[in-house]
């Protein structure tokens, strides 16, 4: 009698610490991370607010998210220098995408936009949080680049 009772005991405690995982990954589940920023044609990739030489976006320039040298995701800006990348939070920790591991890449090079601008090095930012929206049942935690560099060249 006491070995079934400690059978039964067994079985529910592998029940209930099963529905506390699958309780996690389906709240994670009902998350998304969106990566999303605006590339400009410029040495910095930024816009600087200048109404006499307003500085022009970077069209279809492949901009990369990578993680200790892993790419995990990329976007091709569209014609307003915009990308948008959604990322699966099953896959991806947000604190380890706010870590200084990762980084976005605008990898086509500068001279696309503007041949006077340099033809090598790719401009790099660091991610950053700028908040939670809800989506229905989904929360989205949005990051965007802080400040874009040229390196490489």
């Amino acid at each position: 009698m006491a070995m079934g009772s400690l059978k039964y005991v067994a079985f529910l405690l592998m029940v209930v610490s099963t529905s506390h995982i699958a309780d996690a990954q389906l709240s994670r589940l009902l998350n998304l991370i969106n990566i999303s920023g605006l590339v400009s044609c410029s040495l910095n990739g930024n816009i600087i607010a200048n109404p006499t030489t307003p500085i022009p976006p970077f069209p279809n320039a492949l901009v990369e998210v990578s993680c200790g040298g892993n790419v995990i995701s990329s976007a091709i800006t569209n014609g307003s220098g915009m990308f948008n990348i959604i990322l699966n939070p099953l896959q991806f920790l947000l604190s380890n995408l706010l870590s200084s591991n990762c980084n976005v890449h605008v990898v086509t090079p500068l001279s696309n936009c503007n041949a006077t601008l340099p033809s090598t090095g790719i401009l790099q930012s660091p991610l950053q949080f700028i908040g939670t929206t809800a989506r229905g049942l989904f929360n989205v935690f949005n990051l965007a680049p802080e400040t874009f560099q040229l390196i490489g060249i």
